[in-house]
């Protein structure tokens, strides 16, 4: 599992040193794509957090993938790691250095939980709304949790609105509850 503590001491570094070096724009882009890369992989997720491959295969693997598609920042943050013994906090690093770098930037991240993926139509449609109640514009993080049974929860900053279908059955339930 990773580090969220780590990681965010990591990403605040790499982002420092990517405005002192001006590339954070860059660095940015590159920390998006590492992040959908290995979110979007489980074998890579489990490479990286496997004690039984070596770092140097690690780091090859690593380098195939992004060859040529990120910076000096990005690769030297992989040599960080790996000799830090945190390679397996890479994605979870560079989703927080798109979150900081969104929050200097006046971008919001808002968090939409759904029992189902969004549409391309509700991701626009949430977007609208975010930009309409915080002035901001907003990047979408879809949970998908079939738990909440329908409806969704949408978090911005420290506003949740909670529209799921297993709220409001939680709400019927105490009003019974409490007239008994």
């Amino acid at each position: 599992m990773s580090n969220n503590r780590a990681a965010l001491r990591y990403a605040k570094a790499i982002l420092s040193l990517s405005e002192d070096q001006k590339v954070a724009d860059e660095t940015y882009n590159n920390m998006q794509l590492i992040s959908e890369t290995i979110s979007d992989s489980d074998e890579l997720q489990s490479m990286l957090g496997s004690s039984l491959v070596k770092s140097d295969v690690k780091k090859n693997a690593l380098l195939a993938i992004f060859d040529k598609k990120i910076n000096t920042v990005s690769q030297g943050l992989i040599d960080l790691l790996i000799s830090n013994k945190r390679l397996s906090d890479f994605g979870a690093v560079a989703t927080q250095y798109v979150k900081l770098y969104d929050s200097l930037n006046g971008k919001e991240v808002a968090t939409v939980t759904s029992a189902i993926p969004l549409t391309e139509a509700l991701k626009t449609q949430v977007l609208a709304k975010v930009k309409e109640l915080t002035g901001n514009e907003a990047s979408l993080e879809n949970i998908i949790n079939p738990d909440i049974l329908g409806g969704f929860i949408l978090r911005v900053g420290d506003i949740q609105y909670d529209a799921s279908i297993a709220n409001k059955l939680n709400v019927l339930k105490r009003e019974f509850n409490t007239q008994n």
